[in-house]
């Protein structure tokens, strides 16, 4: 995957040297996202990421490392090939997601916001918010390094975008508040691997300008299977209740991926199948 050298996005918000202090280690797998005002959907990881170096806390401002500076290059490119392509699929009403970059702590249209809940999307303010150490903790914690993987996770972020301005996050959200726990679950499954074949189809769309090849696709795989409710419930020692996933099992969350990848089209990605959305 090639990426550098490529348009970065004039959508990125960097908080990073506006630190209130480093959480250290990222607890908890908000890989994806917010499906309402102020719902956060994360699994706990925390088990497997315990033993991450904690931070010093600080105030005021500091300087960037050279790799946060490349991570956030990195990240801009990336929003940039996704404001391509999913403006062409979606077309003229689609705006563009702003990219909230911080270190430790902040705060968001949904709340207040750390790296213990991973990255995710806010409808409120139309964000997505995301700690580039959560990189890190993908590569040395969950066997899920490489560029792509990481790009995976920003696409399905903005993903959750797209649904947002498509209107299927506030009907998910209606239909959640009038549902049993069970019901509530699977909606916001299908809402998961929805983003995540959006991700699937950016990624398809992206190939030739981003050079990816099919190694590349196999960290996209690595990262949809390390995020996979059954993995991180084996991961953290508990028991794998199907009933509780809240994102999809690591098999269902690579085959939308490939969905959306083998067909490079939104048409492809309608999860919810009779659901009515």
């Amino acid at each position: 995957m090639e990426w550098r050298g490529k348009r970065g996005s004039r959508n990125v918000e960097d908080r990073r040297r506006m630190s209130g202090g480093r959480a250290g280690s990222i607890g908890l797998v908000g890989m994806l996202a917010v499906l309402g005002f102020g719902y956060f959907f994360g699994i706990d990881i925390s088990p497997m990421v315990s033993g991450m170096q904690q931070g010093q806390n600080s105030s005021g401002s500091r300087e960037l490392t050279a790799e946060e500076q490349r991570m956030g290059e990195f990240v801009s490119v990336i929003l940039a090939e996704t404001e391509d392509v999913f403006g062409a699929a979606i077309g003229g009403n689609y705006q563009d997601p702003q990219m909230v970059l911080y270190s430790g702590t902040t705060t968001s249209g949904c709340g207040g916001a750390s790296a213990q809940m991973g990255p995710f999307y806010c409808p409120a303010d139309q964000k997505v918010y995301l700690d580039t150490d959560f990189f890190t903790v993908m590569d040395q914690r969950m066997g899920a390094g490489g560029d792509l993987a990481a790009a995976y996770v920003i696409a399905h972020e903005v993903g959750h975008h797209a649904q947002n301005q498509l209107g299927i996050l506030p009907k998910v959200t209606q239909m959640r508040q009038q549902s049993s726990e069970r019901d509530s679950n699977a909606l916001s499954v299908l809402t998961e691997l929805q983003a995540d074949c959006f991700a699937g189809m950016w990624a398809r769309n992206s190939a030739q300008d981003l050079r990816i090849t099919r190694e590349d696709i196999g960290e996209a795989m690595d990262a949809a299977a390390a995020v996979g409710d059954d993995a991180l419930m084996q991961s953290a020692g508990r028991a794998v209740v199907p009933d509780a996933f809240t994102h999809g099992s690591s098999a269902q969350r690579q085959e939308w991926f490939m969905r959306g990848f083998d067909s490079g089209s939104l048409n492809a990605c309608n999860t919810f199948g009779e659901a009515g959305l």
